[in-house]
């Protein structure tokens, strides 16, 4: 009888773990689109590395707004939207806080293409991640299993809930601990997640806090003239490390020297809760690169729209 209740106990954890491993309890799943689009992943691929050749700061434009759109209500594609033709609501992209968001007329473009093959199955939402993903990959970084079947949002957020659920530039570690962790994002995954900044740049305009004040103990001298010569102009920016077009672990090499260009990026060496993380990954790229795509799934994977939620888009732009 104890024999048939372990092969009793035995059946049940593997059938979950098939079913863990299958779909997610956010309802998505990692073989979502292998009947409805198979070609899906290929399409995106092939779609941004085209953008990439365009413009090498693709990868960086398409990470945050990938970022920007998951943190308002989940990602659901709502940054994409347009205003009506009746201004009966306003765009996401109306917030101060999106300042700099490039590339949505990009995941437009890659929508097209997916539709062209896979007409009203795949959502624009779907589409953000998967070209979010590729641009890691493409930029040097893991390659990263996302599980599918996002939805689109229908009813798009009034821009206030931006300019209140996105993160000020002058965060400290404090605000970025609280904000990851309502996502069940650990802090060695957030750390690993704030190691997007290694590409792309910062605009001086989310500078202005910062050097205002800069704290001796957490910036190298050199930088900070470096910084305070790059901003004389407000529309300047600032590279946020040394390797701005890759995906590599020089952004936690540069703020354990006092390179960090952003607030956060200065703190966190400093933190004992975060600093411990930061030399690691400064030391070991690919623990750094497997901390942040557990991140990157689990932030994609947040309140996320499934099932008959939601919409699928034809136009990534408007609700119709």
């Amino acid at each position: 009888m104890m024999r048939n209740m372990d092969l009793k106990i035995v059946v049940v954890i593997l059938l979950l773990a098939f079913s863990f491993h299958g779909e997610g309890s956010s309802g998505l799943s990692f073989n979502f689109y292998d009947e409805s689009c198979p070609q899906l992943e290929d399409i995106v691929r092939a779609g941004v590395r085209s953008l990439f050749l365009a413009d090498p700061s693709t990868p960086a434009a398409l990470l945050r707004l990938m970022f920007h759109d998951c943190q308002v209500q989940g990602c659901d594609a709502s940054i994409l939207l347009d205003p009506d033709a009746e201004r009966t609501h306003y765009s996401e992209m109306t917030s101060s806080k999106n300042f700099g968001i490039r590339k949505r007329n990009s995941i437009g473009y890659i929508k097209s293409a997916v539709e062209a093959v896979c007409p009203g199955e795949v959502s624009c939402a779907d589409i953000l991640v998967l070209s979010a993903r590729e641009a890691v990959a493409l930029s040097g970084g893991p390659v990263i299993s996302v599980p599918l079947g996002r939805r689109d949002s229908s009813n798009p957020p009034d821009f206030r809930l931006a300019d209140a659920l996105l993160p000020p530039a002058d965060i400290g570690v404090d605000g970025v601990l609280q904000l990851f962790l309502e996502k069940g994002i650990t802090v060695e995954e957030t750390v690993a997640i704030l190691g997007a900044h290694t590409l792309g740049i910062t605009h001086c305009l989310n500078l202005e806090s910062r050097r205002a004040n800069i704290p001796t103990n957490a910036t190298n001298p050199a930088f900070v003239n470096t910084l305070k010569m790059s901003c004389r102009l407000p529309l300047g920016f600032v590279q946020n490390d040394l390797t701005p077009l890759l995906f590599d672990n020089h952004y936690f090499m540069n703020s354990m020297h006092g390179g960090g260009v952003l607030r956060i990026d200065a703190e966190m060496p400093l933190d004992s809760r975060t600093g411990p993380f930061v030399h690691k990954f400064a030391d070991d790229e690919e623990a750094f690169f497997r901390a942040f795509s557990s991140a990157f799934v689990k932030l994609s994977s947040s309140n996320v729209l499934t099932g008959n939620e939601g919409v699928i888009r034809r136009n990534c732009k408007a609700v119709y």
